[in-house]
């Protein structure tokens, strides 16, 4: 296909999600919108002796629902966890590609960690018989393309497999990627998102030494908070998102539902610290207006904001100057809406989970409020109880480690 020239419409037709609160994008939904909270104390391993001990598990995730036994011989929690999404998505959007097409679909996803949880645990299992007792897997598993690889293969999937390692903007970032490549014109559709498995104790243990996460065991369900004074950190999260996005023309050829249009993507780095943001938050701003610059959108135009909202103390505060930069006095009025309080983080996987609440939102008219924010530590307008209207355009944010910043513009599709 013509790799340069051509400048496409791209829509989301399918969602699928693996998630604490539901597998599926209905379970998901239903679960942020009832204010159910996934948090809890962190059963995987014994963590009694770390200062966070809480996370938000996915415990009913049954791998034999979405593979074949003999493609869970092959694959691990982290892979499973994709091809679960991916097939999801697929199904959602009713969609399958021909064989001969099979070159013009693409697999974009991020994750921060990769298989790294699975190398923790088969090194415990090498300390404990030796290097005979390691599986086999962990060999075509630890690398970040993993997944990538695992969802082409099992789908057959033929055209470019791309990975990024970009940190808690890994979902983001690939939507954005996957965005960009079907617009000018080099795939036809995609799968893309974000998938994490970081919950082994050296991974988890990790984010406790550098201090990173809440240490509010005693009420986990109250624990994550977004842009809250009281916040003190975020709670990890396990899990996966990815959507199908197509060519417009080829989604209403084939009669698809439509959640909503990928109309701007923006990314930046704050080139200063490698877990500290700028504190005056420019390149965060910049990744918003430059994704607002390419929808042709101006700030007035946006109905909704979907805050990355870690609840970090660092991390929440640049956010929100970024967000006074971009809306200026609008800033106090625009809805923002924080979900991580009911999900957690599950780094490289929720910049995806929030685009698929942002497309639910716009398809079904409805913004979540946001959980555990009581007492925001900002001039933000951030969402308190449900808001019910037509929502035409939402800002979805993220960022990450190493500074990286994505944002993503998504709208309901004008056929004008």
């Amino acid at each position: 296909m013509n790799g340069g020239l051509a400048r496409h419409r791209v829509v989301v037709t399918g969602i699928g999600v693996v998630t604490p609160l539901g597998t599926g994008i209905e379970a998901f939904w239903n679960g942020v919108l009832s204010e159910r909270v996934a948090v809890a104390p962190i059963t995987r391993f014994d963590a009694s002796g770390y200062r966070s001990r809480i996370a938000a598990q996915i415990d009913d995730f049954n791998p034999r629902d979405f593979l074949s036994a003999k493609r869970l011989h092959w694959t691990e929690r982290f892979s499973q966890f994709s091809i679960a999404a991916a097939r999801l998505a697929l199904d959602d959007a009713g969609y399958r590609p021909a064989a001969a097409d099979a070159g013009e679909v693409g697999v974009y996803l991020g994750s921060a960690l990769g298989g790294l949880a699975y190398a923790d645990e088969q090194h415990d299992v090498f300390r404990r018989g030796g290097l005979d007792a390691v599986k086999p897997l962990l060999a075509i598993s630890v690398f970040g393309g993993a997944a990538t690889c695992n969802v082409a293969i099992e789908f057959d999937l033929r055209g470019p497999t791309v990975a990024n390692g970009n940190s808690c903007a890994s979902g983001a970032v690939a939507i954005g990627d996957a965005f960009r490549a079907i617009a000018r014109g080099d795939v036809r559709a995609a799968l893309a998102g974000g998938v994490e498995a970081p919950l082994s104790p050296l991974v988890y243990g990790a984010f406790t030494v550098i201090r990173a996460m809440s240490t509010n065991n005693e009420a986990p369900a109250s624990a994550s908070r977004p842009f809250d004074r009281a916040r003190d950190g975020f709670v990890m999260a396990e899990g996966a998102g990815v959507l199908l996005l197509e060519r417009l023309e080829d989604a209403v050829a084939r009669g698809a539902r439509i959640y909503g249009e990928v109309a701007g993507y923006g990314l930046t780095n704050d080139a200063h610290h490698m877990s500290a943001p700028r504190a005056d938050a420019t390149m965060n701003a910049a990744a918003m207006q430059r994704a607002l610059d390419e929808a042709q959108l101006a700030a007035q135009d946006v109905d909704v904001v979907n805050a990355h909202g870690s609840a970090t103390p660092l991390g929440d505060r640049a956010e929100a100057l970024a967000m006074e930069l971009v809306f200026g006095e609008r800033a106090s009025t625009v809805p923002v809406t924080a979900t991580k309080g009911q999900h957690g983080h599950a780094l490289g996987a929720t910049g995806a989970w929030e685009a698929a609440l942002s497309l639910s939102a716009i398809a079904r008219g409805t913004v979540p409020r946001s959980v555990n924010s009581t007492d925001v530590d900002s001039a933000l307008a951030l969402t308190q109880a449900p808001l019910r209207r037509p929502i035409r355009t939402v800002l979805s944010n993220s960022a990450g480690f190493g500074g990286i910043n994505a944002a993503l513009v998504f709208r309901a599709v004008d056929f004008a």
